[in-house]
């Protein structure tokens, strides 16, 4: 199990490349820490929601120890299927996540921002992060988004934005299938967050209005050169593969596309001497 606390900045010449655990959905938490394990995965993100282990931090922590893959990161839940985990109160679904970091070593908690109906919690959702990073000592990235779209019709689901970029947040998820969605560039993103670019989820996509998680290298989107830059820069946070593998028609198949992703991170997130 991981020893190291949260909040914890690192210095670690090679970045590392962890595994969320719903990219394994609909497979369990439990086949998530043991395909990151067994195929080389350097530790995993919680995505919670996604099973009743995903939010017991007792059971993670029993994975991570037995696999001897840290937790490098907690998925709050705040997607749209998992609005009822952990009750309906967001800010407490927050404080929640902070915990279930703290007690599994895991020094970041990633969160989508509110939707557009969630009038009152995004009213101060900017301060009340900040006000969250203070109280538990743990990096809260708010992830990039998209806006929705139905034909030609477009609907932006999110408050204050569904692009964290120009918001007064201290940490960022950069997530490239979300900006493949939304038509946004992840190599500009990266340089006008610079340092405020704390976290990563590596996917692709081809600009479907659907959230695509492809594998890295299939879709559009700059994957490789977003990693040579962040490689180059001084970024000291997590690069986490999330992608889609729910249509592999078998384990084999599941494993030959983690194995693509893993790869491909660690060839272009290299840093050279």
């Amino acid at each position: 199990m991981s020893t190291r606390k949260p909040a914890e900045r690192r210095s670690d010449p090679q970045l590392r490349v962890s595994l969320s655990t719903s990219s394994v959905y609909p497979g369990s938490t439990a086949s998530g820490f043991e395909a990151a394990a067994r195929l080389g995965y350097d530790g995993v993100e919680v995505m919670v929601g996604v099973d009743d282990v995903s939010t017991d931090a007792v059971a993670c922590s029993a994975l991570s120890e037995f696999h001897g893959v840290p937790i490098v990161s907690i998925h709050a839940p705040t997607l749209l299927l998992t609005q009822r985990v952990w009750g309906t109160d967001p800010w407490g679904k927050l404080h929640r996540s902070a915990e279930m970091a703290h007690a599994t070593g895991a020094s970041v908690v990633v969160v989508h921002p509110p939707f557009r109906w969630q009038r009152d919690y995004a009213k101060g959702f900017v301060e009340g992060i900040a006000d969250l990073e203070a109280e538990h000592g743990v990096v809260f990235a708010v992830e990039n988004m998209y806006p929705w779209r139905t034909g030609k019709r477009e609907f932006h689901a999110y408050l204050p934005d569904w692009n964290p970029v120009d918001e007064e947040y201290a940490h960022v998820t950069l997530d490239l299938s979300h900006s493949a969605t939304a038509g946004d560039d992840p190599v500009a993103m990266a340089r006008t967050l610079g340092s405020r670019l704390a976290h990563v989820h590596l996917a692709d996509g081809a600009g479907s209005p659907k959230d695509e998680h492809m594998v890295p290298g299939r879709g559009t989107q700059p994957c490789a050169e977003f990693l040579e830059l962040v490689a180059e820069s001084d970024f000291d946070g997590e690069i986490v593969v999330e992608i889609n593998t729910r249509k592999a028609s078998d384990t084999a198949e599941r494993e030959a596309d983690l194995l693509e992703a893993l790869a491909f991170a660690r060839l272009h997130a290299a840093r050279r001497p």
